[in-house]
């Protein structure tokens, strides 16, 4: 007995352990046991004797006077057989057809949507099987006819939801967008009696696959304007991995827009909401969450928290661990050497490889100011061979320091040397101190002339005759 069927013998009707049976009684238990045989006889020749099978399992579904549930076992069993063991998705869509009739009496509603959800894994190659696009949309249309009739709205959205995924997956970003459309028609339809969680709940689905066709496709706009729609939504009690996968992409977005500290909290959420869900994708967002951190210049290490320090020696984060040691230690060439030793694990990922040159363009940075502090002069070609760099790339890093006004030079480009102005850094020190000091004494100044000025109006006896200046005697020395 496979796990379908042991899910459906279960919850039978009580057993009547009478010895009184009528003879009816005993002519329909003898047909159900020889229905049963049949069926397990055919099942039996699935692997060796398909054909003979399919044969077989139409026997008992033409031999049922009405719909039952051998009958639905039989056309279940046949669709796998057609379309997995004979490679026959045509004759298979034919055999689900026919099932799909037998979901509005025959059988439980737990147990037919079961039955379509596992059909419908085999179709979209979630088992193994590989089918033609159009064939896979016709599978998915006649079973959203086949719930309409039997008015099933909720199995209709999640079949809806099964088959954006799979467009998404596939890159059919046309039909994706489409089906889009539908399922937010039908999300907006539902009536205000409707639980209110359950439908906050459909739109975060529909939101992450919108969110992760935008994050594909680049379109950036549309990517944050969804994005903050999921944030608005309250009445909703989502499943982790869809949390997951829209703040993943909602890190994703915070780094193009090179906001570090905001894409190290959105991939942070995103891990948290994976781990719980059991998703593998946390090993891959804590890589991002890792890397935005070291962006933001953070001395705290990411690997600190709770949640994360369980994966510090996991084997594809030992790298990104070693990474962040030497970023702290401002050691470029460890860092280097950890990228060039570690392709596989971090280089491999097109995400972060977009971000390690300004990764290693910060860190360079660090190493360059601290490299330069003792000197007054430097050539450019010294400069290049301690970073292991062309000269050119020093030359960049140079200017836009001295433009961001963190080194006090020049660059001296026939020469090809970073003459640094001690001199006149200092001079701009002592000038701004200078500055501060004669402030605050106009400071001081403007309170005294203040508070004397007030005293003299309210007591007159201490200015002159003509009410100007301090009376003459107060101040004989």
């Amino acid at each position: 007995m496979d796990e379908d069927d042991a899910d459906y013998m279960q919850g039978s009707e009580d057993e009547d352990y009478g010895f009184d049976y009528s003879d009816n009684e005993d002519a329909n238990e003898s047909g159900s046991a020889d229905v049963e045989n049949m069926y397990y006889k055919a099942k039996s020749k699935k692997e060796e004797q398909p054909e003979e099978a399919l044969k077989e399992f139409r026997a008992i579904i033409d031999q049922e006077e009405e719909k039952g549930d051998w009958g639905f076992k039989a056309l279940k069993q046949s669709t796998k057989l057609l379309f997995l063991g004979l490679r026959r998705p045509n004759d298979a869509l034919k055999t689900y057809t026919e099932l799909l009739t037998y979901t509005k009496s025959a059988v439980t509603r737990n147990y037919s949507e079961k039955t379509i959800n596992g059909i419908l894994d085999y179709v979209g190659g979630g088992k193994g099987g590989v089918i033609e696009v159009d064939v896979l949309e016709k599978f998915y249309q006649v079973t959203k006819k086949a719930l309409e009739e039997a008015k099933n709205e909720r199995l209709s959205v999640k079949t809806n939801l099964k088959l954006a995924k799979l467009w998404l997956d596939r890159k059919e970003y046309g039909r994706l967008s489409k089906l889009i459309r539908d399922l937010h028609s039908a999300t907006a339809a539902t009536s205000e009696a409707d639980d209110q969680s359950q439908r906050g709940t459909q739109l975060l689905e529909i939101y992450a696959l919108e969110i992760q066709m935008y994050n594909e496709t680049r379109n950036f706009k549309k990517l944050k304007e969804i994005y903050n729609a999921s944030n608005a939504v309250r009445s909703a009690i989502p499943h982790p991995r869809i949390m997951g996968v829209i703040k993943e992409c909602g890190g994703k977005m915070w780094m193009g827009e090179r906001q570090w500290n905001r894409a190290s909290e959105d991939f942070f959420e995103s891990f948290r909401n994976y781990d719980e869900a059991g998703s593998p994708q946390r090993i891959q967002v804590l890589k991002y969450l890792v890397l935005a951190n070291m962006l933001t210049g953070s001395e705290v290490n990411p690997f600190d928290s709770q949640e994360t320090k369980p994966y510090k020696t996991d084997p594809q984060i030992k790298a990104m661990t070693d990474l962040v040691d030497a970023y702290q230690r401002r050691e470029v060439h460890s860092a280097e050497k950890i990228l060039q030793d570690n392709r596989s694990t971090i280089m491999d990922d097109g995400f972060i490889r977009a971000y390690i040159g300004e990764l290693l363009r910060s860190l360079r940075t660090q190493y360059l100011i601290d490299l330069i502090k003792p000197y007054t002069r430097l050539e450019l070609s010294f400069l290049a061979k301690q970073l292991n760099i062309e000269t050119e790339e020093v030359e960049e890093l140079l200017i836009g320091l001295i433009l961001e006004g963190k080194v006090e030079g020049r660059i001296d480009q026939v020469g090809m040397r970073l003459e640094l102005d001690r001199k006149q850094s200092l001079e701009k020190k002592r000038y701004a101190a200078l500055n501060k000091w004669t402030e605050a004494l106009e400071l001081v100044h403007s309170t005294v002339v203040g508070k004397t000025a007030t005293v003299g109006r309210s007591d007159p006896s201490i200015l002159g005759p003509e009410g100007f200046g301090v009376r003459e005697e107060r101040w004989n020395l």
